[in-house]
């Protein structure tokens, strides 16, 4: 399997959240092709393959199939052109700006090693493309619709998320390791008027941009130093000339925590602020405030990464295995786990180029480096091919092996 041309193909072809056709289809034809019992339209697009190999465990791994709605900036040649219906009926730029590229060509070439070395482990290897990742819907909806009953439940699940690291670095935090995420979609109702005529509307415009600036405040006075928030407003909408005051105004906010505690106290100030912003403007009526998604904290299994931990250091050396701390991304993959009952192991691939590197010498180096360099879901996030995709497939062998009876 040519993984470096899968890749630039899905790169050049994404999906949105729900809409992995192409993808799904890509992925079910290749691991019938290659022997796996393959059940496609699993939770929508997802699509689960199966290889048992004599009796022993079960070991589940898991890559996300959907893309961003983001325009592409990276100037490759197999840069994205594509452009989608959101679920919201608008058209949308699509790029893999999280890299769920590398994730697919990554398990499917750890699918094709897995099946060609079926003499290294016994047990059952059990493959997840899971759809709608980026909107916190696509683990449930597999769940929902009985991956487990109709699947069996793995003794482990395991995954892996590229990230800004050095192509060819491992990144395994064992407990809290991704935080939890909320997205809350706001609708500040106004009153519309003429752009010359002010006076006679409630603008809902201002009214948003105020509470825009008015949330910051809820992480920066309301959260201890000692704990850790995010509050994100990815959007603000509102209008469509430049003399028509609208009638409404919407904010879509993503919440990142870690603790239940915290992220009660940010959601309850954000209904405050929101409520309070809008009574202070004179609104018509009270806002709109939708919660849209919510997945809870990643935890990995202490014991589980030690032991995982040990089989990544022979294949990759000590020094390519980092510890990079906790992450305030979020990801579904945890309700895979918990709903198995099974110990979860999620790690960070590295695919930045590891000349930009070149001068680091320890993690802190590197986690310094990583910040200036264009991160996931930025227009410009764009992974090296290789050593990329070569790592990726070793880590996930790597952990499948250690997991499944040789």
């Amino acid at each position: 399997m040519d993984l470096a041309e899968l890749y630039r193909d899905l790169h050049q072809h994404p999906e949105l959240s729900g809409a992995e056709t192409r993808t799904a289809r890509i992925v079910a034809e290749r691991l019938t092709a290659l022997g796996y019992q393959t059940t496609a339209g699993v939770g929508g697009t997802g699509v689960v393959g199966v290889l048992r190999n004599g009796d022993g465990p079960t070991a589940l791994l898991r890559a996300d199939m959907d893309a961003l709605p983001v325009a592409e900036e990276t100037g490759l040649p197999y840069a994205s052109t594509e452009r989608a219906l959101d679920p919201a009926g608008q058209e949308v730029p699509v790029m893999h700006a999280c890299g769920h590229d590398v994730h697919v060509t990554c398990l499917l070439g750890a699918a094709e090693a897995l099946a060609a070395d079926t003499g290294a482990w016994r047990g059952t290897v059990m493959l997840v493309f899971q759809p709608a990742e980026e909107r916190g819907e696509g683990a449930q909806a597999m769940i929902d619709d009985g991956l487990f009953d109709r699947f069996g439940r793995p003794g482990v699940v395991l995954g892996q998320h590229v990230a800004p690291l050095p192509a060819g670095m491992i990144g395994l935090h064992p407990g809290l390791a991704f935080a939890a995420a909320d997205g809350i979609r706001v609708t500040m109702h106004g009153r519309g008027a003429h752009g010359a005529r002010p006076e006679a509307s409630v603008d809902p415009v201002v009214m948003a941009a105020a509470t825009v600036l008015r949330l910051q405040g809820i992480v920066a006075r309301e959260i201890a130093a000692t704990d850790s928030a995010v509050l994100t407003v990815g959007a603000l909408r509102a209008g469509v000339k430049s003399n028509v005051i609208p009638a409404e105004a919407e904010l879509l906010i993503s919440v990142r925590s870690f603790d239940p505690a915290v992220r009660e106290t940010v959601l309850t100030a954000l209904h405050r602020v929101v409520n309070a912003e809008a009574a202070a403007s004179g609104a018509p009526r009270e806002p709109s405030i939708v919660l849209e998604e919510s997945f809870p904290a990643l935890f990995n299994d202490p014991a589980a990464c030690a032991r995982t931990q040990e089989a990544f250091q022979k294949t990759f050396g000590a020094e390519r295995v980092l510890d990079p701390g906790v992450v305030t991304g979020s990801e579904d993959v945890g309700l895979l786990a918990t709903a198995a009952g099974a110990p979860l192991v999620y790690w960070l691939l590295g695919g930045a180029d590891p000349t930009a590197f070149a001068t680091a010498t320890n993690a802190t180096d590197v986690a310094r480096i990583a910040k200036t360099l264009p991160t996931n879901h930025s227009p410009l996030f764009a992974p090296v091919v290789e050593p990329t995709l070569t790592s990726g497939v070793s880590a996930l062998v790597t952990a499948a092996h250690a997991w499944l009876e040789g």
